[in-house]
């Protein structure tokens, strides 16, 4: 795999973007050494919520580059903020972190204009366009016209404002000549093909219960994609966009503990983990978490339905499952929605406690059942 040196990077740069009422938003990023602190931050005039934002969208669209450098911190910042409805300045902001960092290359004196925007870029997808185009550079005028680019040439007496009008526009056009991208994916920034084939992405299904009619199996998202050079951090490659900070780092340690268990899991995944329902309590989601990090790594068989699990852990680096609270509704939860070809995985404290024909209703669903003390024995 071919990655773009990173031994010479500007401190700063800048992309723009054209918001839907004409105004241009300029993203500026400034790079500076980590020091322990976040490693990305986000700035957007009066508005936290559209910096929350774009810090979500940058974390993400790194999932896809081949190298984790977690030395510097990248600090974003826009000059004016876009209305909450408006998404296309995110090409501008993933843009701008890579040209800081040395991922994205632009030449000398010219200036970097996206628009673009994406549901999945922790896939590297994105429907957008990408322009680089040469600064238009103006002469100062003293007969109180406007400055014209260079080129368009001192006003001669006699010239009807047609002619010079039509004299600017042209000097602008040969001055503002560049290069337009239409890209589909961020490999096509460099020539390569679509990172998203790449990246690995298992779901696996946990009881989400809290005792009402909105109980229901929940879904949990793994994606990885291999590093081309170790991590120096586990927990620095790991995202859980939409999480509160707590359960972020409830995930980032569990798959760490866990992928500790594998001998060779550590440092060599970049990762996202998404939850259909990021609004939940407890831990039982675990066991589900680390057999979908497992799959997606290659570590389990791959079942011919869903993986519905539950179950968790205080030594997930030993490979052990525990016992979780809520046993007899979450069991009724997961045999009235199993499906054909699902494989449940409970902890092994259920195992005698189980309903009378559970295991047997499950069979005669088509549906496997296992109950398990320890990860790598399914």
């Amino acid at each position: 795999m071919t990655t773009i040196s990173i031994s010479a990077v500007p401190t700063n740069a800048e992309c723009r973007t054209t918001l839907a009422d004409g105004r241009t938003l300029t993203i500026t990023a400034s790079r500076r050494p980590r020091a322990n602190r976040a490693d990305v931050k986000c700035s957007a005039p009066n508005a936290p919520t559209i910096a929350e934002h774009m810090q979500q969208v940058v974390r993400l669209a790194r999932h896809t580059e081949a190298r984790l450098d977690s030395r510097d911190q990248v600090v974003l910042s826009m000059d004016i903020a876009p209305p909450v409805t408006e998404r296309d300045w995110e090409l501008a902001a993933v843009l701008a972190d890579r040209m800081v960092r040395g991922l994205h290359a632009v030449k000398p004196g010219t200036t970097t204009t996206a628009q673009g925007s994406s549901d999945a870029w922790h896939l590297g997808r994105v429907t957008g366009t990408v322009r680089t185009a040469a600064p238009l550079i103006t002469d100062a005028r003293p007969d109180g016209f406007n400055a014209t680019p260079t080129g368009a040439g001192i006003r001669p007496a006699g010239t009807n404002a047609a002619s010079l009008n039509a004299d600017v526009s042209q000097a602008a056009a040969n001055a503002g000549q560049g290069e337009t991208l239409h890209i589909t994916h961020l490999g096509a920034l460099s020539g390569h093909a679509d990172p998203s084939a790449a990246v690995s992405i298992v779901r696996t299904w946990f009881p989400l219960h809290s005792g009402g009619i909105n109980d229901t199996l929940g879904w949990l998202e793994v994606s990885v994609f291999p590093l081309e050079a170790p991590a120096a951090s586990e927990e620095d490659s790991i995202a859980a966009p939409g999480l509160d900070l707590t359960a972020q780092q409830e995930v980032k340690q569990t798959l760490a503990a866990a992928r500790h268990f594998d001998g060779k899991g550590l440092n060599r995944w970049r990762s996202v983990v998404r939850f259909g329902q990021p609004r939940f309590q407890g831990g039982s989601y675990q066991l589900a978490l680390v057999m979908a990090d497992r799959l997606a790594r290659g570590r389990e068989f791959v079942p011919r339905g869903r993986i519905i699990a539950t179950g968790c852990s205080s030594a997930w680096h030993a490979g052990r499952v525990d016992t979780v609270d809520g046993r007899e509704p979450k069991l009724e939860l997961i045999f009235n929605q199993v499906n054909h070809g699902d494989r449940v995985l409970l902890p092994k404290d259920w195992q005698d406690q189980l309903p009378p024909g559970f295991a047997a209703g499950l069979r005669q669903k088509g549906a496997t059942l296992a109950c398990i003390d320890k990860i790598g024995m399914i």
